[in-house]
């Protein structure tokens, strides 16, 4: 099948996590990706990909029988595969707006209503990863985890004064206070953006306490952006399927 893609998961739940937060959806997550996040809550779908090979007309019968109006598609990185334009082509054209979730390290003529990019900071990279013992993937994710051509391509295309219909957040995922000036760093370096498509997360596959999120609040508060709450994580857990 030309149009075959590995499926780690398909599955119907609330979204947890950006500006569509607690909207029932079809999610599709493509297994396989460029990066090795350390803190991953997906590593069957990147440090050990695995799942299912189905093609995109059957992927998108799911999505129509789902009952929901929403498709997310993510991964992994679901931006490495070229059957993600045909995807994304045939959910729109299935009637669901469709979120795209990507690290914006790959850019694709593609269609989509909401581009959720998800810029990995240094946090991210495994140094001394047991999963890694020869630091391969330690110097390879730290060459591909920003890409300025990339992620400036996938905020154009989403950028709604040039795509009426179309959204975008940018999402970043937050371990330490010494993480916000490294954020300062990258969006200095990006055209276009507005205080409130930038989002913070807190790192972690628990509810957070107060304590790791104090910082969020007050970085969000002073810079205007929005705090990312995790609603799955809330309400489900850390399971897969949720």
């Amino acid at each position: 099948m030309s149009d075959a893609i590995l499926i780690s998961e398909t599955f119907t739940s609330l979204q947890g996590e950006g500006l569509l937060t607690g909207v029932p959806s079809w999610f599709c997550r493509l297994s396989g990706c460029n990066l090795r996040c350390t803190w991953c809550d997906t590593p069957y779908a990147s440090w050990d990909p695995e799942g299912t090979t189905r093609g995109v007309e059957d992927l998108v019968a799911e999505a129509r029988d789902s009952g929901v109006r929403h498709a997310v598609v993510t991964g992994g990185e679901p931006m490495i595969f070229p059957e993600i334009v045909p995807l994304c082509a045939g959910l729109r054209a299935a009637g669901l707006h469709v979120t795209i979730e990507t690290a914006g390290t790959v850019d694709r003529d593609i269609e989509f209503d909401l581009m959720s990019l998800s810029p990995k900071l240094s946090n991210s990279t495994p140094m001394g990863d047991p999963r890694d013992p020869n630091g391969k993937w330690a110097r390879l994710h730290e060459q591909r985890r920003i890409d300025l051509v990339a992620l400036q391509g996938l905020m154009d295309r989403a950028d709604p004064a040039l795509h009426p219909g179309r959204a975008r957040q940018l999402k970043f995922v937050v371990t330490r206070p010494g993480d916000l000036a490294e954020i300062d760093d990258l969006i200095a370096r990006i055209n276009g953006w507005r205080p409130e498509e930038i989002m913070l997360m807190p790192e972690g596959v628990t509810v957070p306490d107060p304590e790791r999120t104090l910082f969020v609040v007050d970085a969000c508060l002073a810079r205007g952006w929005r705090y990312c709450h995790r609603l799955h994580i809330e309400l489900f857990g850390n399971r897969r399927g949720t």
